[in-house]
């Protein structure tokens, strides 16, 4: 394993994703000239926009191919996947297959209470054991008090943390990020990650509303489509 240090937003979004806009083919340039030295691809439901940069990506650059997964409990984020897991699935079942490809469990943005994603507390509670890292700070948590009671999780159940972005627009990108020891397998991310350093900033209410806007825009491209069939 090598000593050098990596600079990785674990939580992103491409335009894979039905409310995001960042294009893949522009990724790897967004995150070196925001200083970044890896990614974690994140998008909803699904890995192609992953599996689509793994064949561009340059010599030394880190990708980390993730799903958020929206399970009937809310989401979940799965790190280190071959194949896509499908979104409706048991929180139990979505772990399960997680798990049977070698992959991490993570817990994204746990206690944000404007988030009807979050995962249900009460099912939190009931696999904490099967989950390998919490979400310790997202940048679109509107309330501080939301990152902070997630880092409190964290630390009361020894779990280590991640941090993101979470982006979905070319603006939020890098907004937050973890520097950390480089990695060659999910074993030594897990492991270098509980000594990582969170480098952390909000974007507020700003970036939602761009979500929103991406919504907005692709739901009536898609309405003028079906008129034009």
């Amino acid at each position: 394993m090598t000593d050098s240090v990596v600079r990785l937003d674990l939580h992103v979004h491409t335009e894979y994703s039905f409310d995001g806009r960042i294009p893949i083919d522009k990724l790897v340039d967004i995150c070196i000239s925001k200083g970044l030295t890896g990614v974690a691809v994140t998008d909803h439901n699904t890995i192609e926009g992953a599996l689509r940069l793994k064949e561009i990506i340059p010599e030394g650059f880190v990708l980390i191919v993730g799903e958020e997964i929206l399970t009937d409990s809310g989401e979940l984020i799965g790190y280190f996947l071959e194949t896509p897991i499908p979104k409706g699935l048991s929180v139990d079942e979505t772990i399960d297959r997680i798990k049977q490809q070698g992959g991490l469990v993570c817990v994204p943005h746990p206690f944000d209470r404007f988030r009807k994603s979050r995962l249900d507390a009460n099912v939190l509670t009931r696999i904490i054991d099967k989950v390998d890292m919490i979400e310790g700070f997202n940048s679109r948590v509107i309330l501080p008090l939301d990152n902070r009671r997630a880092m409190k999780f964290a630390k009361l159940h020894n779990l280590p943390v991640t941090a993101g972005s979470d982006a979905h627009a070319e603006f939020e990108l890098g907004r937050t990020y973890v520097e950390m020891m480089a990695f060659n397998n999910s074993d030594e991310f897990l492991r270098n990650l509980q000594v990582a350093k969170l480098v952390t900033h909000r974007t507020g209410v700003s970036s939602h509303l761009c979500t929103m806007g991406i919504k907005f825009l692709r739901r009536r491209l898609k309405s003028k489509l079906r008129r034009s069939h």
